[in-house]
């Protein structure tokens, strides 16, 4: 037996999910996390980024989002190249240390100055260097449109960090609630 579609009664604007709806919704959809790092007046920068993925082959492109209101992503943009450091399940602490407003987020932290003038984390899973090649305004954050210049694949073969039902990993009812990506504290995509 065939279940009948659920259709919405009203799919107009009055319609429209609240934020905390909408935030339990998208909780549904796992995603990777990701570090977002860029040089800006000679000074290391970066915030911990969940909304990223791959946009096109030829020519190479990514994309990341991140809120207007944030303080590393108007430097990461000025300073037009930027490295998106994929991270491993291990690394929650590099998680913590991106996705807080606070703190020295580069403080007693080991990384590489890419070719490419970036930020290279070390020990991750991939690193992707890019420049800013458009973007985007959307709502309450800006839709980042990146061209690839150079891509680093550590020797690592762990698993990639996973953030679902806002949670660290799929299978682990019991682990730690991650930082609200979308709160009035700590935010990912904040900077």
């Amino acid at each position: 037996m065939t279940a009948e579609p659920v259709i919405s009664a009203d799919p107009g604007p009055a319609g429209s999910p609240d934020p905390a709806e909408f935030r339990r919704a998208m909780a549904e959809f796992a995603t990777g996390v990701t570090v977002i790092t860029a040089v800006d007046d000679g000074e290391p920068v970066g915030f911990a980024c969940q909304s990223f993925a791959s946009v096109s082959l030829e020519p190479p492109l990514i994309l990341f989002c991140a809120d207007h209101r944030g303080r590393s992503w108007p430097r990461i943009r000025s300073a037009g190249r930027f490295c998106v450091n994929v991270l491993a399940e291990d690394q929650r602490d590099l998680c913590g240390r991106f996705g807080s407003s606070k703190g020295a987020k580069f403080e007693g932290l080991d990384w590489d100055l890419s070719a490419w003038g970036t930020p290279q984390l070390r020990d991750v899973l991939l690193n992707v260097h890019a420049e800013v090649h458009a973007v985007h305004r959307a709502g309450d954050h800006d839709v980042v449109i990146g061209r690839v210049l150079g891509l680093h694949l550590p020797d690592r073969a762990d698993r990639p960090m996973l953030f679902f039902r806002s949670r660290f990993g799929v299978n682990e009812p019991d682990a730690p609630i991650a930082p609200d990506p979308w709160g009035r504290g700590d935010r990912w995509g904040w900077g």
